[in-house]
């Protein structure tokens, strides 16, 4: 092997170790970039589940109010409590 080709070899084999770190960086951030996207889902799920959780008393009350017996006294002085807290 000639000096020359021994020289071009070396800087080849330092390209590919070069390219290889790079490459090796851009599928970490791949990675990072999906797990950051199922966490950003996941936390939208689990709000709007949360608030559905949260909220769901009072649909419950209105469901009941508008549906049912317009009589039961209870119910209305719930929403009409609930209405007053707005």
């Amino acid at each position: 092997m000639t000096p020359e080709e021994k020289k071009l070899l070396e800087k080849v084999a330092s390209q590919v170790d070069e390219n290889n770190g790079i490459l090796r960086g851009i599928r970490r951030t791949q990675r990072m970039n999906t797990v950051m996207k199922i966490l950003y889902w996941v936390l939208i799920i689990g709000l709007s589940l949360g608030a559905f959780y949260f909220i769901q008393p009072y649909v419950d009350m209105l469901k009941g109010v508008t549906g049912g017996d317009t009589n039961d006294s209870s119910q209305n002085s719930q929403l009409q409590d609930l209405l007053n807290g707005l």
